[in-house]
C-alpha cells in the first residue's frame, strides 16, 4: 500500500517535470517567434493578406507640329502577375504549366516564381489581350478565383517607323523614355502610377467591408512637336537619295528651321531606325551578320545609329562659314557688298610667312567686289577681311553669333563647338577660322547662326516641342520662342541676304535653284579630320530672300562616289534644291520673278489601297511620277497595293514631282 503511494507520487513528479518542461519549451518558441522571426513574420502575414499591385498609366501622345498626325502614342495591353502564396500547393504546377504554354515561356522559371514566397512575381509583361482572355477562360473553367491577376498595362507604338527616329527616340520595357523627346520630356510624358490593393486572408478571400482599394494612374501629358509630318517625310526621302547615291560612307543629316522663331521643322539623320524594334539591326549587311557579331559590336553599331548628328556630332563647315566673316565685316563697316575692284585674288594670301591657296589658285579670280567673292567663295579676301576685323572683335561676334556654347535646343546630348582659346589664336588660325576651317561646330550650331543673319539679325534658340496639352485638364501650354537678342543690324541681314540669292542665282550654289522662287544660299566643302582623307560637303539655303521662312542645312559625310574637288559643295545644292522645290509650295509660299509660272504646281491624289497599277496611272494624269523599290517586273501590278505614299495626299507639289510608294 504504502509502495503504490509512493509510486504514485512518483508518476505524478515526472507528470509535473513533463509538463513544466513542455511549458517551458513553449514560453521559449513563443519568445523565439515573437522577439525574433516576429517581423518576418508579420511582413508574410502582410504580405499574403495584402495584394498591393501597381498600375502604368498611358504615356503622352507626342503630335506633329499640326497637332493632328501621331508621333508616337501608347496602345493598351496587359500585364501578369501572380501571388504564389494565395495559389493552392496543388494547384501550383497546373498555372505554371499553363503560363508557359499561353505565353511561350519556360516551364521550370514560371514553376520557380509560382513557387516563391514573396507576395507577387511578374510573369509577363506587355502581352496582347488575346492571350491573357485565353487564360482568363482557364481560370474560369478550373475554379481558379484567386493568385493569378490580369492587369491593363500601355505599349509604346510609333506609327511611322523610322520617321524622325532620331528626334522621337524611343523606351524601354518599363515604358521610361531612353532618347530623343521621349528622354528629354519623360517627365511630361510618363505619368503617375496608380495601385490596386487589396486585404485577404489566408484563403484569399477579402476581409473586411471597404474591399479592394484602386487608386486610378494618371496618364501622361501630350506634346506637340514644331516637327512637320510632311516636310520630315520630304526631307528625310531625298536624304536617304543622296546618301546612297553619292555613297556617303558616314551617313548625312539636313536641317529646316524656322529663322523667325526657332522651330524646327524637319531634322533628318541618315542611316535611321525603326522606332518600334530599336535594339534590331538596322542595314541589310547588318542583318547578315547580326547573330555573329559580339554584345559589344552590336552596341556600338545602335549607338551610332541612335545618334542625332545634327546635334551631338561637330565637323568643319567650310565655306558655308564665310556668310559669318561677312556679316561681320558688313556690321564693322570694314566693307560692302558692291564695291567694284575693292578686292583681288592672285591665288592665294601671305600670312605670317605661310602661303594660303585660294581653292582656285591655278586660275585667280582676279579683282572682286564683296559679293562676287562669296559666290566666287574666294578664300583670300575672306581671309583679309578677317584680318581686319582682328581676333577680338571676331571672338565677339562668334559669342553674339552663339557659336561658343549650345544652342539649348530642347534635346539630349548636344554637343558644343571647338574653338581654339582667343589668346591662342595667331595670323594664322585667325585666317583658316575667317573661311570656315580648322574649328568645328554642330550642324543645328550653323542654322541657328544663319538664322539670325537672315531674319534680320535677332538670334532665336531653337525648339523641336511648341506645346505640353494637360492629360487632366486639356490645358495648352506653350513653350515660349527663345529671343537671345539683337547681333547684327536689318540693314546687314538684308545685305547678306542679297550676296547670298547672288550666289544660287549665279555662283556655286547654282544647282539649287528653284524656278519661281527667290533662293539665297553657300556651299561648303571640308576635311573630315586632319589626315583622314575624308570629306564633307553640304548646302546652306534660305528662302524665300524677301521673307525668309525657312534656313536648310544639307550636310553629306564623305560622298565617295564623287572624287573629291573644290566644287564637290555641288554635291549637296541639288539635294537643296530638290527639297526647297517640295516644302516651299507645301508652305504655300508664293512665286516670284519672270519664271514664277514656268512650273505648275498639282495637288497629290490619293492612292493608298490602290493597286500599283491604278496608283501608276492615277499619278501619271497628274503630271506625276511614281517610284518604287521594287523592279516593275519582280512584282504583279494588279495584286500588289499601296501601303503609304510620301508626300501624303492633298500637299501641291511642282508637276513632274516624283511620289514615292511602298
Amino acid at each position: 500500500m504504502v509502495e503504490m503511494k509512493l509510486n504514485g507520487k512518483k508518476k505524478m513528479r515526472n507528470m509535473l517535470f513533463i509538463c513544466f518542461t513542455i511549458f517551458l519549451f513553449l514560453i521559449a518558441r513563443l519568445g523565439f517567434i515573437q522577439c525574433v522571426q516576429g517581423e518576418e513574420l508579420k511582413n508574410l502575414a502582410y504580405e499574403q493578406q495584402t495584394l498591393d499591385r501597381s498600375i502604368n498609366p498611358k504615356r503622352g501622345t507626342i503630335y506633329d507640329s499640326s497637332g493632328k498626325n501621331v508621333l508616337a502614342i501608347s496602345s493598351t495591353v496587359e500585364t501578369v502577375t501572380v501571388n504564389p502564396g494565395n495559389i493552392k500547393k496543388e494547384d501550383k504546377e497546373k498555372v505554371a504549366k499553363k503560363l508557359s504554354e499561353i505565353f511561350s515561356l519556360d516551364y521550370e522559371t514560371v514553376l520557380k516564381k509560382v513557387n516563391k514566397r514573396s507576395s507577387i512575381e511578374t510573369i509577363v509583361k506587355k502581352v496582347d489581350k488575346e492571350k491573357t482572355d485565353e487564360l482568363r477562360v482557364w481560370m474560369e473553367e478550373n475554379n481558379i478565383l484567386t493568385g493569378i491577376n490580369i492587369d491593363e498595362d500601355t505599349k509604346r507604338y510609333y506609327p511611322n517607323g523610322n520617321l524622325a527616329s532620331q528626334i522621337i527616340g524611343f523606351c524601354g520595357s518599363d515604358n521610361q523614355g531612353l532618347d530623343g523627346i521621349e528622354a528629354k520630356y519623360d517627365d511630361e510624358l510618363k505619368g503617375e502610377k496608380g495601385s490596386i490593393k487589396r486585404h485577404t486572408d489566408a484563403k484569399g478571400s477579402e476581409i473586411g467591408e471597404e474591399g479592394e482599394n484602386y487608386v486610378s494612374a494618371v496618364d501622361g501629358n501630350d506634346l506637340v512637336l514644331t516637327i512637320d509630318l510632311n516636310i520630315q517625310s520630304i526631307v528625310e526621302k531625298y536624304l536617304e537619295e543622296a546618301c546612297i547615291d553619292n555613297k556617303c560612307t558616314d551617313g548625312g543629316n539636313i536641317v529646316i528651321m524656322n529663322p523667325k522663331n526657332g522651330d524646327i521643322l524637319a531634322m533628318a539623320t541618315y542611316p535611321s531606325y525603326n522606332l518600334n524594334d530599336p535594339f534590331a539591326a538596322y542595314t541589310d549587311e547588318l542583318k547578315q551578320n547580326w547573330d555573329n557579331m559580339s554584345q559589344n559590336d552590336k552596341t556600338t553599331s545602335l549607338q551610332a545609329v541612335w545618334r542625332n548628328k545634327a546635334i551631338a556630332d561637330t565637323y568643319e563647315p567650310g565655306s558655308v562659314f564665310k556668310i559669318i566673316t561677312a556679316s561681320a565685316a558688313l556690321e564693322e563697316g570694314i566693307t560692302d557688298t558692291d564695291n567694284e575692284g575693292e578686292f583681288s585674288c592672285t591665288g592665294g594670301i601671305e600670312v605670317a610667312g605661310v602661303r594660303i591657296k585660294c581653292w582656285r589658285y591655278y586660275r585667280p579670280h582676279g579683282s572682286e567686289s564683296l559679293r562676287q567673292a562669296l559666290m566666287n567663295s574666294c578664300n583670300p579676301v575672306f581671309i583679309g577681311l578677317g584680318q581686319k576685323l582682328g581676333v577680338e572683335t571676331y571672338y565677339n561676334y562668334l559669342e553674339k553669333f552663339r557659336l561658343l556654347e549650345i544652342t539649348g535646343i530642347d534635346l539630349p546630348g548636344e554637343a558644343n563647338s571647338i574653338f581654339l582659346k582667343e589668346d591662342k589664336v595667331g595670323p594664322v588660325e585667325l585666317a583658316t577660322i575667317s573661311f570656315g576651317q580648322r574649328f568645328e561646330i554642330t550642324p543645328i550650331q550653323l542654322v541657328s547662326a544663319v538664322s539670325a543673319v537672315v531674319n534680320g539679325g535677332t538670334s532665336v534658340k531653337p525648339r523641336v516641342v511648341k506645346q505640353i496639352i494637360n492629360s487632366k485638364t486639356k490645358e495648352i501650354t506653350d513653350i515660349p520662342i527663345g529671343n537671345n537678342g539683337t547681333v547684327i543690324s536689318k540693314e546687314t541681314s538684308e545685305k547678306v541676304l542679297s550676296m547670298m540669292e547672288s550666289v544660287v542665282s549665279e555662283g556655286t550654289g547654282k544647282n539649287a535653284k528653284v524656278a519661281g522662287y527667290r533662293i539665297g544660299g553657300k556651299t561648303g566643302t571640308s576635311e573630315d579630320g586632319v589626315n583622314t582623307n575624308k570629306y564633307v560637303t553640304s548646302f546652306l539655303g534660305v528662302a524665300p530672300i524677301d521673307d525668309p521662312q525657312v534656313v536648310l542645312l544639307v550636310t553629306l559625310y564623305n560622298p565617295t562616289r564623287r572624287r573629291w574637288s573644290p566644287t564637290v559643295g555641288g554635291v549637296a545644292a541639288p539635294v537643296g534644291g530638290q527639297i526647297l522645290s517640295e516644302v516651299l509650295p507645301y508652305l504655300e509660299v508664293n512665286k516670284t520673278g519672270e519664271d514664277a509660272e514656268i512650273i505648275e504646281e498639282v495637288q497629290t491624289p490619293d492612292v493608298l489601297g490602290k493597286s500599283l497599277e491604278e496608283a501608276e496611272k492615277i499619278l501619271k494624269e497628274s503630271g506625276l511620277e511614281a517610284v518604287y523599290e521594287i523592279e516593275s517586273n519582280e512584282i504583279d501590278k494588279e495584286s500588289t497595293f499601296i501601303k503609304e505614299q510620301t508626300p501624303k495626299a492633298g500637299i501641291k507639289v511642282n508637276k513632274g514631282s516624283k511620289i514615292y510608294l511602298k
